[in-house]
């Protein structure tokens, strides 16, 4: 181990060695392998990286919006020229296959670009004579140091989901990534750096709990994101508001995709196949549910026969439909869920519990797996079980899925196969759900529209990073949806924005 990589911290502008003992080792989840070394930062350096954020905010915030945008631009231009080499660190510490690497690190790119576009958003508004020579002018202003705490299965995107708005708008940033990759966003801070970026307007910090308490706890953080499971995103909406934070916290889903008997089936299966399993189910977005309506139940052995099909292996192999798992820990999670969805009385249509790479037998391998005969009463359908595991229910009426959908603690993502118009209204209009996908299985919006959740998938202020605090007591919902049909009254690949 002496000579093992030790991932840095990044502090006011330089990337430095902890002087933390406390670490934990990155480990490749398809071999096992060692590959660096994390540590969980010091107290005294978690200070140091939030009051040389704050002294950063001094000078920044009077950088002028054109500056913050050009610096955006340059930074989004080095991504793109780095793309692959990111997605590489990507599936050696994650596993992803190298597409959906890619994919990560695009989604990411885009946000940036969104953010190059900085100084319109920032428009305040005006009103001349509110009162009787009495003008009303408001302005959009940065609100400090914010800080973000990003999960593993998205170790490029989501980081970028957080600092480059947030920075854009004149804020400075405090960032603690997952501990399981966090060398994915060591190099897309060099490439920020690179770009131009000034001394400590990013930070950089590592660990767990004692580190992420100490941002919700320090008065120089104004405002913190973050995305996870329920449990933490719960501690964390609690604490931060406790102390008087804004706070957003997207948390756990269980998205469910109804399927309509007149929609078209090799659609359904092709779509329901990928939404499933693909990126090892490691993503909040997924189908972990299908909702099969009449007649369409007698899809699900279709859908059974084609998951059988899809084989996980390892990102060097081109033919790998999905990764290891990122743990051996979640491995085993999942795998209970599965023994416990057996005695509890589904059937169990395809298991990968056994699934083993015969070149990678120490891999975090889980099969693709699927249960029929589920019922909202047992575990496997109350858990978000994080992994290639699809659940099939079967209801009569539309009007049933949407009550099983409306019943559930979640409301992250959902989505409805049909060829109906007034099927397609009904169920966009009446779901209890942030983002409605019609004929499109992920319904994930691009960065200019908001990436939201309802119930138990989120919690907090959507507007955190510095615009006015607006729509406390109503919920956005995103609605993207493709018809497929001439005779549909709306246009081809419809998108729609509802507030």
């Amino acid at each position: 181990m002496m000579n093992m990589k030790q991932v840095p911290l990044l502090i006011n502008g330089e990337f430095c060695q902890s002087q933390s003992t406390n670490k934990l080792d990155v480990v490749d989840p398809a071999t096992q392998e060692v590959l660096a070394q994390v540590p969980y930062a010091t107290d005294q350096e978690m200070q140091v990286a939030i009051s040389s954020a704050k002294e950063a905010f001094e000078s920044w915030k009077e950088t002028p919006v054109s500056e913050r945008a050009r610096l955006m631009m340059r930074f989004g231009m080095l991504l793109k020229a780095h793309q692959d080499e990111i997605a590489q660190i990507i599936c050696q510490e994650l596993g992803k296959t190298m597409e959906d690497a890619k994919g990560d690190v695009w989604r990411g790119i885009e946000v940036v670009e969104h953010a190059a576009n900085i100084p319109s958003m920032l428009m305040g508004e005006t009103v001349e004579n509110v009162a009787r020579k009495i003008d009303t002018y408001s302005y959009t202003q940065p609100l400090g140091v914010c800080a973000g705490i990003t999960p593993f299965n998205f170790p490029a995107m989501i980081p970028l989901w957080m600092f480059p708005m947030a920075i854009a708008c004149g804020n400075t940033f405090v960032l603690k990534p997952s501990e399981q990759d966090p060398m994915t966003v060591m190099r897309i801070a060099e490439l920020f750096l690179e770009a131009g970026a000034p001394k400590g307007v990013l930070q950089i910090v590592h660990g767990g709990k004692d580190q992420v308490d100490t941002i919700l706890d320090h008065p120089e953080i104004k405002a913190i994101s973050f995305v996870g499971s329920v449990p933490v995103g719960q501690y964390i909406y609690r604490r931060g508001t406790e102390n008087l934070k804004r706070v957003q916290a997207f948390a756990g889903a269980k998205n469910h995709m109804v399927v309509m008997p007149d929609a078209n089936k090799q659609q359904v299966i092709n779509n329901l196949v990928g939404a499933s399993v693909g990126a090892a189910g490691q993503r909040c977005m997924a189908i972990s549910v299908a909702v099969f309506v009449g007649e369409s139940k007698d899809w699900i052995p279709e859908v059974g026969e084609a998951l059988s099909k899809v084989s996980p292996g390892v990102w060097q192999d081109e033919k790998s439909a999905y990764g290891p798992q990122v743990s051996a820990q979640a491995k085993e999670r999942i795998l209970s869920l599965i023994e416990k969805g057996k005695q509890e009385g589904a059937s169990c249509l395809l298991d990968g519990s056994e699934f083993t790479h015969p070149d990678y037998p120490q891999g975090n391998w889980v099969g693709p797996t699927m249960f029929a005969d589920v019922t909202p009463k047992m575990h496997i359908y109350q858990e978000e079980i994080f992994g290639p595991v699809l659940l099939a229910m079967h209801v009569e009426s539309l009007e049933d899925a949407l009550e099983i959908v409306n019943n559930n603690p979640y409301g992250n993502g959902t989505s409805i196969f049909t060829s109906s118009g007034a099927a397609a209204r009904k169920y966009q209009h009446e779901v209890e759900v942030g983002q409605v996908g019609i004929n499109i299985p992920i319904p994930v919006p691009l960065p200019f529209f908001s990436f939201t959740g309802w119930k138990g998938s989120f919690y907090g202020d959507q507007h955190a990073y510095g615009k006015q605090a607006v729509r406390f007591y109503t919920e956005t919902k995103t609605i993207t949806a493709r018809w497929f049909e001439d005779d549909i009254a709306h246009g081809p690949n419809m998108s729609i924005h509802l507030k």
